[in-house]
């Protein structure tokens, strides 16, 4: 028998009166409780319990011997506390993956009030190009925007969805007219924006059907969905762009939103982690702290 259980059933013994309330507490058998107390005894050597049909007793070493039991068991709560202590609270490195400009505008910030809340969580954020396997290259947490590729031995969750806007500087709109309609989009330059070699088309919803792609036309070609907003600010052409990205421009008059009567295209945002039996406490935080704040920034 386990010792440390055997010393439980008769500390509850002890203290309910009998070994058949000890035995509806540990919902086992009364005969069981017995075989505990007489393990215990067997291997002292002692007699713990002077026991008749009417009553029970201590004996002087069982005396002292529960007194001492009573500490162990004390010691051992306390220390499954602090493992459990352990195991709830985020700590230890963090390692984070996403793409670059909402990683810095929208993941770092919430990330970093994450840090501030819990002072043993270490962050180490890498915002950039999308790694091919966060598996092989050791990260426990990625954030990706729009169609997810392969995700073979990864855990996800959607936590936000990215609005995207058409919009353009009033200088641009006064020389070259308003667009009324998104065909009218064909008469417009574009600032367009190219990734990995390919120009990445700008997307309108349609209810029921697939959304509707444009390719824009246009002289300027950037890689860089900020570098696009400043250019679209000084007037170099229309541009399709996240909400969260161009919200302060907006407010400002820096730029002007398009198309308010069409519904806006959402990119879904995820979250992905290493699919394990136990989800680390410092992803679950992470990923629950990004699930209930970003939408609210990407509104």
């Amino acid at each position: 028998m386990d010792r440390l259980t055997s010393m439980a059933v008769f500390v509850r013994a002890v203290d309910l009166g009998s070994f058949a309330a000890a035995a509806d507490a540990f919902e086992m058998s009364g005969p069981m409780v017995g075989k505990h107390v007489r393990f215990l005894e067997e291997r002292l050597g002692v007699r713990l319990l002077n026991r008749t049909t009417r009553r029970q007793s201590l004996t002087e070493a069982g005396q002292a011997y529960y007194e001492r039991c009573r500490a162990v068991l004390a010691e051992a709560d306390a220390a499954d506390a602090v493992v459990a202590d352990e195991l709830s609270e985020p700590r230890g490195r963090l390692r984070v993956t996403a793409p670059a400009l909402l990683g810095r505008h929208c993941i770092a910030p919430l990330l970093m009030k994450l840090a501030r809340k819990h002072p043993h969580l270490e962050l180490d954020l890498s915002f950039g190009d999308p790694i091919a396997n966060i598996v092989e290259a050791g990260y426990d947490l990625a954030i990706r925007t729009g169609d997810l590729d392969d995700q073979s031995g990864l855990t996800t969750r959607r936590i936000a969805s990215q609005r995207m806007v058409v919009c353009g500087a009033r200088s641009y709109l006064r020389a070259n007219g308003k667009p009324k309609s998104i065909d009218d989009l064909a008469a417009h330059r574009a600032i367009i924006y190219r990734r990995s070699g390919r120009i990445r088309p700008w997307l309108f919803p349609l209810e029921g059907q697939p959304p509707r792609e444009i390719t824009p036309s246009g002289r300027l070609r950037l890689d860089d969905l900020e570098a696009i907003a400043d250019a679209a600010a000084q007037g170099m052409g229309l541009a399709w762009l996240p909400y969260w990205l161009v919200r302060e421009r907006l407010k400002t008059g820096a730029l002007v939103g398009l198309f308010a009567e069409q519904p806006e295209f959402l990119y879904d945002c995820h979250a992905l982690w290493p699919r394990s039996p136990r989800l680390p406490p410092k992803v679950r935080a992470a990923v629950d702290a990004l699930a209930e704040a970003l939408p609210k920034l990407m509104r």
